[in-house]
């Protein structure tokens, strides 16, 4: 059974920071790619982090910069999205993934608010 959960949200003034952590647990290992989307009020979900299983990450576009995927794999699986710099627009609840084969997990998601 995945098991994949989310900690780290809150509200934050423009130009502050936050680090989001996803700890895994069940069948998801270090071979695992790992990523983070986000979705915002009336709006679909969307890509913001990708960090593949060797460590490769890529951005969307609007994050580049200012926010920065890794991850621990060691004694648990654990993936850090560390976001410098946030926007308004940032706000959103953002949910770590999991790609296992065809599957994709998802955690409970965790909610960040950027305003002043």
């Amino acid at each position: 059974q995945v098991q994949l959960v989310e900690s780290g949200g809150g509200l934050v003034q423009p130009g502050g920071s936050l680090r989001l952590s996803c700890a895994a647990s069940g069948s998801i290992g270090s071979g695992n790619d790992m990523g983070w989307y986000r979705q915002a009020p009336g709006k679909q979900r969307e890509l913001v982090a990708r960090i593949t299983a060797g460590g490769t990450t890529n951005y969307a576009d609007s994050v580049k910069g200012r926010f920065t995927a890794s991850r621990d794999d060691n004694a648990k699986i654990t993936v850090y999205l560390q976001m410098n710099n946030l926007k308004p627009e940032d706000t959103a609840v953002y949910y770590c993934n999991a790609v296992q084969g065809r599957w994709f997990y998802w955690g409970q998601g965790t909610r960040v608010t950027v305003s002043s």
